[in-house]
């Protein structure tokens, strides 16, 4: 996995720009460790940072055609694919000079113009510059697993993989507007499609590209689900799912680098855990390598709603019974205090606090040995294994289901600006336009058409500040996170699957768990669904509480332009917790986001607007 960044320009001439050039593709130097390079022509400019996977000795970026090239890449991601598609472009006459995927996806744009991704299997964000049309084109993935911002200027586009290669052209500001105040404390948790929290900032949004040319620039949606009727049954819809996902997993092994896998003990990463061991067995290869994350004194922690058991107990089932090499990560207090800088960082925004802090040192250790890891995330996205899936009254509510009867930190914005960001219409207007898009099944009413709308909204609203998170920490230690179950066939064919065939006789997730019943101990696969962990230490609240309060006492704190500060002096002195990004119970979580948003607008000296 990479870094990918550039510049076009109409009026300049961008063979005079290079320090511009190298100063973005440096600020990208965690997502690609092993390389770099940069390409300068007249109007455009292209960076990359690379991260290899495969192909080590060849795959150099950004990548051309030829010593006169007709298309310059610079690329993002894995296709999982390739190799099929190398045969094809072959008999077509295509000669490759190099074992990588990302020579296939070039020579696919030469061969099939824009049309080129709808072939791809993978996850990707790239740019490719046409030297003969003078015309850009950015493109993202599916489900847009790999991110990529861009900003449109008087003359020409910005790009990169993260806010901050942008932010390293003089001609873009980190600015904060209504729109982007809205987005981080009323809808963190349900976010636009394609908005990049700075003002003028842009995200390619999952299953669309972006071309830019000297008359426009034009969004174009390559892909999108489709509803049509599912007549598959039971057993056909289990056998099927099982296909897909074990298909998935295989491809998602290939690898020339040391690859593990994450594996909390629950039904998602433990199916993905077995399936790989099972595609690594017959291909002669050893064992899996897995990791897990836990803190010290979790064991003690009551369950809730959100956390309904340890992980430890079902971790060691699965290891025992699938035959892992298994490390545990246990994770200091005081180490979780250490990364909240470095997580802030990673993701150019505040983020979920010590959820992040925790995931950032638990890819950080996994890196020592291993530059692939394989993960679970998506699967209740995809079966509906949340509790809002299963709640009445989220499925009533006429917003977002998982925050119905939830206060999110709006609720502190200054009067003043409350009036200015207009929260409470912000997000009832980005919930109708989420439900504007949802494709529909004639005919389909009642229950079935409200869960459908859900589906949506958990694919298009909630997974992907989950996807962005965990690509983020990831790659800020150079560790590649692959997601099987975001595998773009297996969501098309889901998508249709009605919810008596996902939850059979009511259970949470049971296609899923009948699907992968053969390959995992009872107590794993039927294991109900229970949240990411938080820290149950009392030090990490106490350090943020009293930051909280020497931000009170800073006449000069930025957070307060936005914040009300007797507010947040109130809640402190009852002992009330703050309002949460999060919609995990999280006593900390609206400490955390008080005091990041602080660190935020001092370190990306973010001017209000």
């Amino acid at each position: 996995m990479c870094g990918i960044t550039g510049w076009v320009d109409w009026d300049a001439d961008l063979r005079d720009h290079r320090p511009t050039v190298r100063a973005m593709t440096d600020t990208l130097a965690c997502r690609g460790p092993d390389a770099e390079g940069v390409w300068l022509s007249r109007h455009a400019a292209l960076g990359h940072r690379r991260l290899s996977v495969i192909d080590l000795g060849g795959g150099a970026q950004p990548f051309t055609d030829g010593a006169d090239p007709g298309a310059v890449l610079s690329y993002n991601g894995e296709l999982y694919n390739y190799r099929e598609l190398r045969k094809e472009l072959t008999a077509l006459g295509h000669v490759f000079r190099t074992r990588s995927d990302t020579e296939v996806v070039l020579r696919a744009h030469l061969q099939w113009g824009a049309a080129a991704p709808r072939r791809f299997n993978g996850i990707f964000a790239y740019a490719l510059w046409d030297t003969r049309r003078q015309e850009l084109l950015l493109v993202r993935d599916h489900l847009g697993i790999k991110p990529l911002y861009w900003h449109a200027h008087r003359t020409g586009v910005l790009f990169g993989s993260e806010p901050k290669a942008v932010l390293a052209n003089p001609l873009f500001r980190a600015e904060l507007d209504a729109e982007g105040i809205a987005e981080l404390f009323a809808l963190p948790a349900a976010p636009t499609a394609g908005h990049g929290i700075f003002r003028g900032l842009r995200e390619v949004r999952p299953g669309h590209l972006v071309s830019v040319g000297g008359a426009a620039t034009r969004e174009v949606r390559y892909w999108s689900l489709e509803s049509r009727p599912h007549t598959d049954g039971p057993g056909a819809t289990r056998d099927t799912v099982r296909s897909l996902l074990a298909d998935s997993v295989e491809r998602q092994l290939l690898s020339d680098v040391p690859l593990c896998a994450l594996l909390s003990g629950g039904v998602d990463s433990s199916a993905i855990t077995a399936l790989a061991a099972g595609a690594r067995e017959r291909a002669g290869h050893g064992k899996v390598t897995t990791y897990s994350v836990d803190f010290p004194g979790s064991s003690d922690r009551a369950p809730d709603a959100w956390r309904t058991t340890h992980d430890a107990p079902y971790v060691r089932a699965a290891v025992e019974h699938i035959g892992t090499l298994h490390t545990s990560v246990v994770l200091p207090d005081d180490d979780l205090l250490d990364a909240r800088d470095a997580v802030l960082r990673a993701r150019d925004r505040p983020g979920w606090g010590e959820m992040d802090a925790s995931l950032h040192l638990l890819f950080r250790e996994v890196r020592r040995r291993s530059t692939v890891a394989l993960s679970g995330e998506a699967a209740d996205e995809l079966f509906g294994g949340y509790p809002y899936f299963h709640d009445p009254a989220a499925l009533a509510a006429d917003t977002f289901p998982w925050l119905h009867g939830r206060t999110t930190p709006a609720a502190l914005l200054r009067p003043e600006v409350r009036a200015e960001v207009r929260p409470d219409e912000y997000v009832a207007e980005a919930y109708r336009d989420a439900l504007a898009g949802v494709p529909r099944l004639a005919g389909e009413q009642g229950p079935d058409r409200r869960v459908r709308e859900v589906f949506h909204l958990a694919l298009t609203r909630w997974l992907p500040p989950l996807l962005d998170r965990v690509d983020r920490v990831s790659m800020s230690v150079g560790l590649e996170v692959r997601v099987p179950f975001c595998d773009h066939r297996l969501v098309e064919y889901l998508w249709n699957v009605p919810w008596a065939l996902k939850a059979p006789g009511g259970r949470s997730k049971g296609l899923l768990r009948d699907a992968v019943r053969d390959l995992l101990p009872a107590r794993v696969a039927d294991r109900p669904k229970s949240g990411y962990p938080s820290t149950p230490a009392v030090r990490y609240t106490e350090v943020l509480t009293a930051r909280a309060h020497e931000l009170l006492s800073d006449p000069d704190a930025p957070v307060f332009d936005l914040v009300d500060r007797a507010a947040v002096r109130r809640a402190l002195a009852d002992g009330r917790p703050l309002p949460s990004p999060r919609t995990a119970p999280n006593p900390v979580g609206g400490l955390d986001h008080l005091v990041q948003v602080d660190e935020w607008l001092r370190a990306y000296r973010v001017s209000l607007r």
